[in-house]
């Protein structure tokens, strides 16, 4: 089904029958994405007494309880609540859903024992190109990408003069296939959380940050439209499916 759409000022035509999620799936696995040095996410039957919700287990329904971090655990998406100690919530402060997007592939560069991305590299990729949403897909991109144990391992992130260079182009959704666009271990620093939500300035309460995303390598850089779909939480994060339209020229 092709639909046509008006955005902002833009008439644009997208293939619904072609979604492309970039979302990982959440599983009670110790083979789960997982960071931030806790355990793997659980999903167990209720229990009442000897009564187990379970249908394998003699009852007429499957009823689980669900433990997980949204931080640690998958997809998610974050708002500027992550880092201020007033509360925020990402149901409250995310109010619209579509975006016109841009898929960037970057290979990070080396930055004394880092791994990083750096303004340089977002400045080639995007050039001159006005989006809404940027995707991040990090190389190598392989599929372990869904199944890989981050903590203590220092992975590559985000440096804060790109943080700030996608804030002052307007930005206002960033995802990401890694655990965090921040340091692993960086004294609670934060740079880049801090510099794209513009805490020493006007909060932007509406910019997102969405982390742990997976791209696959069949998916081509470029334009697209974005449905950042989120769980209801009341909380600073919560789990979240990004789905792209190819965009039809």
């Amino acid at each position: 089904m092709i639909a046509a759409i008006q955005y902002n000022s833009r008439k644009l035509q997208i293939n619904l029958n072609e979604p492309i999620d970039i979302s990982m799936p959440l599983r009670a696995s110790k083979s789960n994405v997982n960071a931030w040095y806790v355990d793997e996410p659980k999903i167990e039957p209720a229990r009442d007494g000897e009564w187990i919700a379970s249908v394998k287990e003699g009852a007429c329904i499957n009823f689980n309880n669900i433990s997980f971090n949204p931080h640690a655990h998958g997809t998610h998406t974050e708002c500027v609540g992550h880092i201020t100690e007033e509360v925020y919530s990402i149901n409250e402060n995310l109010k619209q859903f579509f975006f016109l997007a841009e898929v960037i592939t970057v290979a990070p560069e080396r930055f004394d024992d880092d791994l990083v991305i750096s303004k340089k590299q977002i400045q080639f990729a995007l050039g001159n190109k006005k989006r809404d949403a940027v995707i991040i897909r990090t190389m190598p991109n392989t599929r372990d990408k869904i199944s890989r144990q981050y903590s203590n391992t220092n992975p590559t992130y985000l440096m804060e003069e790109a943080a700030i260079y996608l804030r002052e182009k307007g930005v206002k959704h960033l995802l990401i296939d890694l655990p965090s666009v921040d340091k692993e271990k960086d004294d609670c620093q934060l740079l880049a959380h801090h510099a794209f939500w513009n805490t020493k300035g006007k909060l932007r309460m509406d910019a997102t940050i969405t982390e742990f995303i997976y791209v696959s390598n069949k998916v081509e850089d470029g334009r697209y439209f974005l449905n950042l779909q989120i769980a209801p939480f009341e909380n600073d994060a919560a789990p979240s499916k990004p789905i792209l339209y190819k965009i039809i020229d």
